[in-house]
């Protein structure tokens, strides 16, 4: 089976869950079919009743949902519990707002009238991964949903339960059958969906490989789509730093989800004055991170998510030491049960190493040192990915200013790339095109209809 339940802090398998029968397959298509006539003419209010039912449903099931992410790919507990209410507080923005952001645009002209609208696109395929099993799900169904379009979605097949517990949420809230439908899928399955003309949308979060796979298939078939994949973020600390402040935030920005986030932390630029401090400092947090088990609040470090994403980052952490990196801390799994990654930390990545280029997930730091400003804005900007970046300094403008010459789609100053419901979310070059969450993402399947009235007499 390709979709199972696998404790990655115990490596036991718990559950599987079979693919779809082709006749099935159809028939779940067929039925959101049926579901979007009568859904993209509901009103705002008749959709926002379900969609706010579905946010307060995430936070009245709070714990029991994190468990759920816990379990099948080993977030720390607190972590999943803060993932869940997050999620819920997408649905209940897009349940308020989305009214507002899709009013009719009106167009100033020399005489009759001009007005631009926004109407729904159709059923939309959603290709969804497994760190954030339910964070992905609500940004790319709340704003969807809210625009009058109906949603399927393939899920990651380490995560079948949390994608079930989503789908079921839609039940409990009162959505007509069809309005959301989890797939399990089978890769030539998902070409299939792709190909079907009753298709109208493709949206992937993923990596760089299958954004290409996926954007490429969409296409083909002239296929609206929206590609959120992979990134290298770097992590800016200039010269006049507070550097124990920034510690603290660097270890967040690396850390979070166990390093296993497309906007973590992963290229740590430093300016050369502050470089040796910041690098003992941030050494000695990694190596007092606590593993453990991840339902365990004293736990401080989790499981990557499975045993496969291990041995490709020690794999990764291998090469990039025969080229020439030096290991400054960890740079192995941890000798206990469970897909334990050492905190690591690697520095002496040189361009024609392949590590200066690549995308670590999990617990792994890349450690640059910065002559001045401008080297560090060299660094930043030279890599294939361009999703989020942070910059740390005393001197806000000064941020401020280099943040308009970084190569990505989000800058933070003060404070790593995150995510909120009214933050627009994506990036450039290879870590993908389109914006989710905000009003940005509500924009992306809807189509723009212009509407025109003129006398019947003006002239041509």
């Amino acid at each position: 089976m390709s979709y199972q339940t696998v404790n990655p802090a115990t490596g036991e398998t718990l559950q599987g869950f079979d693919e779809i029968a082709a006749t099935d397959l159809d028939i779940a298509i067929r039925q959101a079919d049926a579901c979007l006539r009568t859904w993209r003419n509901f009103g705002f209010a008749q959709r926002s009743e379900i969609v706010a039912k579905a946010a307060s449903l995430m936070e009245s099931q709070v714990d029991e949902l994190a468990r759920l992410a816990t379990l099948e790919m080993g977030k720390l507990y607190a972590q999943a519990q803060g993932e869940v209410l997050l999620s819920a507080s997408i649905l209940a923005y897009y349940a308020k707002n989305a009214e507002r952001f899709l009013v009719n645009e009106t167009i100033e002209v020399a005489d009759g009238t001009a007005r631009v609208e926004s109407s729904p696109l159709g059923i939309l395929f959603g290709v969804q991964p497994w760190n954030f099993p339910y964070y992905q799900l609500a940004r790319f169904a709340a704003p969807n949903l809210m625009a009058g379009n109906v949603v399927m979605v393939k899920h990651s097949g380490s995560v079948p339960q949390c994608a079930l517990a989503f789908e079921d949420l839609w039940r409990q809230a009162g959505a007509p059958s069809g309005l959301y439908t989890n797939l399990f899928l089978s890769y030539e399955q998902v070409n299939a969906m792709i190909d079907d003309s009753r298709i109208k949308g493709v949206a992937l979060t993923g990596s760089s490989g299958a954004g290409k796979s996926v954007a490429a298939r969409a296409g083909q078939n002239l296929k609206k789509s929206t590609m959120e994949l992979g990134g290298s973020d770097p992590f800016i600390v200039l010269g006049d730093a507070d550097v124990d402040k920034t510690l603290k935030w660097a270890m967040v920005a690396k850390m979070n989800n166990n390093g296993q986030s497309c906007v973590a932390g992963k290229r740590f630029i430093v300016d050369a004055s502050l470089a040796d401090s910041f690098l003992e400092h941030f050494t000695d947090a990694m190596s007092r991170l606590e593993p453990g088990d991840p339902m365990d609040g004293a736990t401080t470090l989790g499981p990557l998510s499975s045993e496969a994403a291990l041995i490709a980052l020690e794999e990764q952490v291998n090469t990039a030491v025969e080229a020439g990196a030096t290991v400054i801390t960890g740079g192995k799994r941890l000798d206990r049960q469970g897909s334990f990654f050492a905190p690591t930390i690697l520095t002496d990545i040189t361009p024609d190493n392949p590590a200066y280029g690549q995308e670590f997930f999990g617990p792994v730091a890349l450690f640059f040192l910065a002559e001045d400003d401008d080297d560090a804005i060299r660094l930043a900007n030279d890599s294939e990915f361009g999703l989020g970046c942070s910059i740390f300094t005393e001197d806000a403008q000064r941020g401020e200013r280099l943040a308009s010459r970084i190569e990505s789609g989000m800058v933070f100053i003060n404070h790593p790339t995150w995510t909120a419901a009214d933050l627009p979310f994506g990036g450039i070059k290879t870590s993908g095109y389109g914006r989710e969450l905000s009003a940005a993402g509500i924009h992306e399947f809807v189509n723009k209809k212009l509407v025109r009235v003129r006398s019947i007499d003006a002239p041509a």
